[in-house]
């Protein structure tokens, strides 16, 4: 099926018929060098801040563009990823019709966004090994299905997962599969990116929160084809990533660099949180990790979590996830925050 079809098939008739909201940045979007802006009603005064941001982010597309070999049209930016899930599902899913599935134990917030839509959440629990059971997601889906979300590698299980089963329902399952990358930096594995030409229905979703060290910033990647991206474009609030966001953002891109050697030092210290909770005695299981954090099984994850709080130590208790009883959820520190959590660990 063509791209074009595609989205007339799945995107909610009222937001096809839409207009987007034209902003005065909109109808001029050119070089602002030597021009006198008097459209928006901004204040004149130059504070570096008093005038709205580009809507649609051009610097930072142009560069993430360049790292990331894809077409700048293919390329949305939101006020973190819950923007970007969240246009989602409001250009895709038909409130109180609709539904979408999700794969526990997995992300919180795909559920919540549903809830929020009233769309409907159909949950395929993953396998023993933390994979997907295609079989039964192609049972659970129906002609109002529109959304499937792969958190990839999921949190908080820290796997990636399997291509053949994603491949496989990139080709048949009715709606798009979105693919949420947050923790892809931290992944020996390819993004799923470089296929978004292949797959009409692929989503692709990362942010700036985990391996750029940029939480603070709030901001949420897109990538998708264009005549998805410019759905979601329509529906956007004008001026949804500020300035100063978009001014961090470009910077970091510009020194991936230094990103990658973060990355580098963050995965050494994995290896070696690994390696030492190996000798703790009240864990009984670390599960593998392609993300920046580690799940284990504890003996008793609401005792252990009690205890970590009152030594100063916060984690997450992941024990009313499907699959993950007695698990705490540990993101990696830095050195002196691991070894700290370590020897905490032995005195438990």
């Amino acid at each position: 099926m063509s791209r074009t079809k595609l989205i007339k098939r799945l995107v909610r008739a009222n937001v096809r018929k839409l207009k987007a909201y034209s902003s005065a940045r909109d109808e001029y979007p050119g070089d602002s060098e030597g021009m006198i802006f008097m459209d928006a009603n901004e204040n004149p005064f130059n504070t570096g801040l008093n005038r709205y941001p580009d809507p649609f982010q051009r610097k930072v597309k142009k560069e993430l563009s360049a790292i990331k070999h894809i077409s700048a049209e293919q390329i949305f930016l939101g006020n973190g990823s819950d923007e970007v899930l969240d246009l989602l599902f409001r250009a895709f899913c038909e409130p109180g019709i609709d539904n979408c599935i999700t794969l526990p134990p997995t992300y919180g917030m795909y559920a919540v966004l549903a809830g929020l839509n009233d769309i409907e959440n159909r949950e395929v629990i993953l396998d023993a090994t933390f994979q997907p059971d295609t079989e039964r997601i192609l049972k659970v889906q129906d002609e109002r299905s529109k959304l499937l979300f792969f958190c990839s590698p999921n949190n908080p299980t820290g796997n990636t997962m399997n291509s053949p089963e994603i491949e496989r329902m990139l080709n048949d399952f009715n709606g798009l599969v979105v693919i949420d990358e947050a923790y892809i930096d931290f992944s020996e594995k390819e993004s799923w990116i470089k296929r978004i030409n292949d797959h009409p229905n692929l989503v692709v979703v990362q942010t700036f929160s985990k391996a750029y060290g940029l939480a603070g910033i709030r901001l949420g990647v897109c990538y998708a084809s264009s005549e998805i991206i410019k759905i979601l474009n329509t529906i956007k609030p004008p001026y949804n990533v500020n300035e100063l966001t978009q001014g961090k953002a470009f910077q970091a891109i510009t020194e991936y660099k230094n990103i990658k050697d973060t990355i580098d030092r963050l995965n050494d210290e994995k290896s070696r949180l690994y390696k030492a909770l190996l000798e703790v005695d009240l864990i009984k299981k670390i599960y593998h990790s392609d993300a920046n954090f580690l799940l284990i099984e504890v003996d008793d994850a609401t005792r252990r979590y009690k205890e970590l709080i009152s030594k100063g130590f916060v984690v997450r208790n992941r024990s009313n996830q499907p699959l993950c009883k007695n698990t705490l959820r540990i993101t990696v520190g830095t050195t002196e925050e691991n070894t700290a959590l370590i020897e905490t660990l032995k005195t438990l």
